[in-house]
């Protein structure tokens, strides 16, 4: 619910110059939250590493999350304290009014740009593939290297840090030099290798690389969801930026719940195909699927055009605009 509407205030008070290092500045502290609370959760469960009674496992980490959901619940509250000041009122202008649109409208308008759906479906596959692996990476820790608990709860952190310098690469430097479609490319092909590096440090069971392969997935993923966002921003049109922003967080929302209901169900799949004694095998297969999925949204990339977009759907708006005036 907080996504759309502070996207939205995004593409309002920033260009398209600004926009990759104003993105790259969100998702940073996004990702401070997420390595913080790796960290946290990492120092907190070290006291359960050896135990595997899971009536102790069970008890323990259910009194564990109670404790994590009120936390949250309260720096939720703290967060928003202070955002808008109290009494303060939005002016708009007769103009503004004028290219306010209805939400039937504003879908008529999605609906009819081909664009829009080529977009969409690159959010779609791209998220897929960066998630895919989200649901068994601390199992894949545990089986693959016989991890305990507290170093399997930082793989996260490890991927956690490399996403934040991405982003801030990407942001600061990469992005504003080379442009974001270059550089969403760079961020896939980095996360195709990185996975397949994932793979060779099963078979060679090497703890530091697994833990330095998951660093360098993290800065892949950081340039890619700089630039792929930075794109989603841009192929959006103000008048109607809450309903785009949603749409395309949408996509990414229905693709992170994909990826953790087919992460688990692949994992299974490819249980039953190499046995129980070859967990790296059932791993593998998840990998090599996720590296399919990232390839096949960069060539879905390769059909997204800015300026296509601007161009079909700004006559749309117009017509929509028109009729609206008309009736």
């Amino acid at each position: 619910m907080a996504t759309t509407p502070y996207l939205a205030l995004v593409i309002d008070i920033t260009n398209e110059k600004e926009r990759p290092r104003v993105v790259g500045i969100i998702w940073c502290m996004l990702t401070i939250g997420i390595v913080v609370g790796a960290i946290a959760i990492s120092i907190a469960t070290k006291g359960l590493d050896g135990i595997s009674d899971p009536l102790i496992l069970q008890t323990t980490l259910q009194k564990f999350m109670l404790r994590v959901g009120l936390i949250i619940f309260a720096i939720s509250i703290i967060s928003c304290l202070g955002i808008e000041k109290k009494g303060t009122k939005q002016i708009h202008s007769k103009k503004n009014e004028a290219k306010e649109i209805g939400l039937k409208e504003a879908w008529a308008l999605i609906l009819s740009s081909k664009q829009i759906f080529i977009f969409f479906s690159f959010l779609i596959f791209y998220t897929l593939g960066l998630f895919l692996q989200d649901p068994i990476l601390e199992s894949f820790g545990a089986e693959v290297f016989s991890l305990p608990i507290s170093k399997t709860t930082l793989l996260n952190a490890y991927w956690g840090v490399g996403t934040l310098i991405g982003l801030l690469i990407a942001g600061l430097w990469i992005t504003p030099r080379i442009g974001k479609f270059s550089t969403a490319k760079i961020g896939c092909w980095m996360i195709t290798s990185s996975l397949i590096l994932l793979v060779l440090s099963g078979f060679v069971k090497n703890e530091n690389l697994l833990f330095g392969v998951l660093f360098i997935f993290g800065l892949a993923a950081g340039i890619a969801t700089n630039s792929a966002l930075s794109l989603m921003l841009d192929l959006t049109l103000p008048e109607v930026a809450g309903t785009f922003v949603g749409v395309w967080g949408l996509a990414q929302a229905l693709s992170r719940a994909m990826g953790k209901l087919l992460g688990g169900g692949l994992l299974d799949i490819g249980r039953v195909i190499s046995g129980p004694e070859n967990p790296l095998i059932a791993f593998s297969f998840v990998f090599f699927l996720e590296i399919i999925i990232t390839i096949i949204a960069v060539l879905i990339l390769d059909k997204v055009s800015i300026k296509k977009f601007k161009l079909d759907t700004s006559s749309k708006m117009e017509n929509i605009l028109m009729a609206d005036l008309d009736n």
